[in-house]
């Protein structure tokens, strides 16, 4: 049980991240809109799965990978060593100013990205000018009544109070997020009573500290180096490669990571091998606007648009041959289908308890259409999906070994994922595959730039954990913008 409490708590956290990033820009409020959803579907399902007991992954502990040294640890490295530059031409003596504080500004206010930089770089300065100026009215207010320094406990307690009045000032000018910060600051000025001979000085120098901070930090990360973008190629990326599981939403770190590079220009093209509903529900918040492949390679989806650009369909030859085997030898299926844009599920025969399992795991989606009744004439079948146990499964696929064999189709097993022991045979036609569908999108969107071509970015190892999703998307990044001199062909690559 403690497991799915924290897989739970895992997504909890992953919601209030989403929040985070979101704040009060409006802009971020649409996305956040759409995560919060996706976070309510997916504490619903690990939810049901605390109800049923089903089998959650859970991320190998005994994974040891070494954390890699991205451009932010860099760039506030070089901050750091340009705001110590700084005090060094300036000849620094003993009250010309404090390199610490500059430098400890540049590394708070380096962020990820430039605009998170800059809301950081206005809130520090805010700060400084509350901080400061109230401790400069303090020590004039002790400078001129140096009475109160007969009793310690009566100045401790005024300089509390100014504590309270820069907290309240931040609030009162609605800049909450400022308020610790000047607080912070008052008391990094006013800690030097009585020793401050010139207040003025001091909470001037302090503020002039704050601000080459500042300009630095902000300078250093929207200063890029120049590099050549690969605006010509469209990286295909699997969502197994991303997320742990089918029911799993993107991680935060990976999505905003996603979305940098998607809204930097980067074409971008996942490939699942479910549904379109899974990749609704799992990149939800993702910018991603190039045309999806889906049902593994069975069809090509526009999330934008809720569009099927592309359907690989079992021809109905085959279809009525398999159904009849299928009735032959006894066994249920469901029968995949897309009517009007929308996938459409029907169930044939009587439902065994490893379906049932799973179609009650699935059949609340928003995304998806269960239809209990008998499939239509007019509809052409993407796929067969045939669930039973572990040891089952195989022999069903053995006793479908004839159809199969004549080439016309193409069966994949794979295993459940929160049901334990349960597995799917996946019957496709034997053109719907990845590598077939990869080339209809890269014709489709030749037609608009015909110097396309298509980058494959696929991990070498199953996902384990969040560091896999990051090491791809860093690889992508560099694939995207490479550092250095560039090749003049891009081939084909799996990472």
């Amino acid at each position: 049980m403690c497991r799915e409490k924290e897989c739970c708590k895992i997504d909890c956290i992953q919601f209030i991240l989403a929040y985070l990033s979101a704040g009060n820009k409006k802009k971020n409020k649409d996305s956040f809109t759409i995560y919060s959803f996706a976070f309510r579907r997916n504490v619903y399902y690990n939810t049901r799965a605390m109800k049923n007991k089903l089998l959650l992954i859970k991320p190998d502990k005994n994974t040891r990978v070494l954390p890699h040294v991205g451009l932010r640890m860099v760039k506030t490295a070089v901050a750091v060593f340009i705001c110590l530059l700084i005090y060094s031409l300036r000849g620094y003596e003993i009250g010309s100013g404090m390199p610490a504080e500059a430098a400890v500004t540049a590394i708070v206010c380096m962020q990820p990205f430039v605009q998170d930089t800059k809301g950081y770089a206005l809130n520090r300065l805010s700060a400084s000018l509350i901080g400061s100026g109230w401790a400069l009215l303090m020590l004039l207010f002790l400078m001129d009544f140096p009475m109160v320094n007969e009793n310690q406990i009566i100045l401790y307690a005024i300089i509390a109070l100014g504590v309270l009045a820069a907290i309240y000032t931040a609030v009162l000018f609605r800049i909450p997020d400022a308020a610790a910060l000047a607080a912070i600051i008052y008391i990094s000025i006013i800690v030097g009573y009585p020793n401050i001979e010139r207040p003025l000085h001091s909470a001037l120098i302090r503020m002039l500290d704050i601000h080459i901070g500042l300009a630095v930090a902000v300078i250093v990360n929207i200063t890029h180096l120049p590099r050549r973008k690969n605006r010509n190629s469209v990286f295909f990326v699997r969502t197994k490669d991303l997320v742990p599981d089918r029911f799993s939403t993107i991680p935060p770190a990976v999505l905003f990571h996603l979305n940098s590079l998607i809204n930097d220009g980067a074409k971008i093209c996942m490939m699942s091998e479910h549904a379109p509903a899974f990749l609704t529900l799992q990149m939800s918040a993702a910018k991603i606007s190039a045309p999806q492949i889906v049902m593994d390679g069975a069809a090509i989806y526009d999330a934008s648009e809720n569009e099927f650009l592309y359907i690989e369909t079992i021809p109905v030859e085959y279809t009525i041959q398999l159904k009849k085997r299928l009735d032959a030898i006894g066994c249920s299926y469901f029968a995949y289908t897309v009517h009007k844009n929308k996938t459409c599920i029907f169930h044939h025969g009587k439902f065994s308890e490893q379906e049932k399992a799973v179609y009650e795991h699935m059949r609340s989606s928003p995304y998806r259409s269960y239809l209990d009744s008998e499939i239509y004439e007019e509809s052409d079948i993407v796929y067969f999906k045939l669930i039973a146990t572990d040891g089952m499964i195989a022999g069903m696929e053995a006793a479908l070994k004839g159809i199969l064999n004549e080439g016309h189709l193409r069966s994949v097993i794979r295993s459940q994922t929160g049901a334990e022991g349960i597995s799917a045979l996946y019957l496709y036609s034997a053109e719907a595959t990845n590598e077939h569908a990869e080339n209809v999108l890269m014709w489709m969107l030749r037609s608009e730039n015909a110097t396309l071509k298509p980058v494959e970015m696929f991990a070498e190892r199953p996902y384990r954990s969040e560091a896999d999703a990051m090491r791809l998307l860093r690889r992508l990044g560099n694939a995207y913008e490479p550092i250095g001199f560039q090749k003049k062909n891009i081939k084909n690559s799996i990472i």
